[in-house]
């Protein structure tokens, strides 16, 4: 009920349903509830699986039709495993632990292990001597460490592994190079690569990437003040790579990770206000972001919905703050365009109203994301 397509995630595994699992979804499928929708789609799920000897086990195919290596069985016949008297019989999570207990006994040469959300339920098990995990094939990283990261510093020798037939040419300012290589392999289209061990270091964007061919496409310098965005230089070259995809118009969608402080919604504000008051390529700019309170929630907030969002932009105006006080060097509407003019072209929205909404030329920026749920 958490998550009606658990059945598909585990892999190599069997995976082994007692029929006490099967009633708590036949009692929570009435409703329009989150739960009650799951209920019912794990059932439907069930049902096209639930087809041939249940005994021997039953064949999980993905919905994209490839098939698990792992197995479905059902119970089949009444079980009692062996459980201290003060656990209630009727109890439908202590009927599960039973049944785990008499697959352990059943089965001692595999290892079987109890998978709930439910912490009681699992507390209760490792009581009992049974294996028990929490569900967390649904569940965001939070080690940022583990994140992709689309920057790749290349080996010293990267040249001379890779240049034997190097192609290069130029085209509207910038220098792109044609590389052959055992790494190539490895990269990724729009990812950041970096040589600084020469004279000149290199910084680059991977534009093709295909078999043992790659093409890299040397970035424009946003650290210079000739190329600052809306009177906005990089101090890094973490801002570079930022700004450089932030300001391309070949990329739809840019995440940024850094910790407070470094610039992620000034360089995407910054970069959003020049390509709509400079470059027209947008019409507008959509800020919004998750209202998450930071104590305790001080309550309803009255007005619009703008208004309502007002309190949770304070980095909004704080940005904007910045960017205003750097016009001078901001290009030619950067130096006319004052802060009724920016804000003109700033729209505030709250995520709670944007499902089915459609924005055609659009610079949407969502401040705060990695508080976003999963449903978000």
């Amino acid at each position: 009920m958490h998550d009606p397509t658990s059945l598909f995630r585990f892999d190599e595994h069997d995976v082994y349903l007692p029929i006490a699992t099967l009633e708590e979804l036949d009692q929570h499928k009435r409703g329009l509830s989150d739960v009650a929708r799951n209920a019912r789609q794990a059932s439907r799920f069930l049902d096209e699986i639930v087809v041939g000897d249940i005994k021997s086990g039953l064949a999980i195919r993905t919905r994209d039709g490839q098939q698990s290596k792992g197995r479905l069985f059902l119970q089949t016949e009444a079980i009692n495993g062996d459980l201290p008297s003060t656990l209630a019989s009727g109890k439908t999570d202590n009927q599960i632990l039973s049944v785990v207990r008499f697959l352990q006994e059943r089965e001692p040469q595999r290892q079987v292990v109890l998978v709930s959300k439910d912490i009681n339920m699992r507390i209760k098990a490792r009581a009992l001597g049974l294996a028990a995990e929490d569900y967390f094939n649904d569940k965001v990283l939070e080690d940022a460490d583990l994140l992709y990261t689309g920057v790749r510093a290349l080996p010293k020798n990267f040249w001379d592994t890779h240049g034997r037939d190097v192609e290069s040419w130029k085209k509207e300012g910038h220098t792109y190079y044609r590389v052959r290589g055992p790494l190539v392999s490895k990269l990724h289209v729009n990812e950041f690569v970096f040589d600084e061990s020469g004279d000149k270091p290199l910084y680059a964007l991977v534009k093709e990437a295909a078999g043992s061919i790659a093409v890299l496409e040397t970035l424009r310098d946003y650290t210079h003040a000739k190329n600052s965005v809306w009177g906005i230089t990089a101090r890094n070259r973490e801002q570079n790579f930022a700004l450089n995809l932030l300001m391309s118009p070949a990329v739809d969608f840019v995440t940024l990770l850094g910790q407070a402080g470094t610039g992620k919604t000034l360089l995407a504000l910054a970069a959003g206000l020049t390509q709509v008051l400079d470059e027209k390529r947008y019409t507008e700019i959509i800020m919004t972001r998750v209202t998450v309170p930071l104590g305790e929630d001080i309550g309803f907030l009255p007005g619009t919905e703008e208004e309502k969002m007002q309190p949770w932009m304070g980095a909004l105006e704080d940005n904007l703050d910045v960017l205003n006080a750097s016009d001078e060097s901001g290009g030619e509407w950067g130096r006319a365009a004052t802060r009724d003019l920016v804000r003109s072209r700033i729209r505030i929205k709250s995520l709670n109203f944007m499902r089915g909404r459609t924005f055609v030329n659009k610079w949407l920026i969502i401040d705060e994301a990695q508080n976003l749920t999963p449903k978000q």
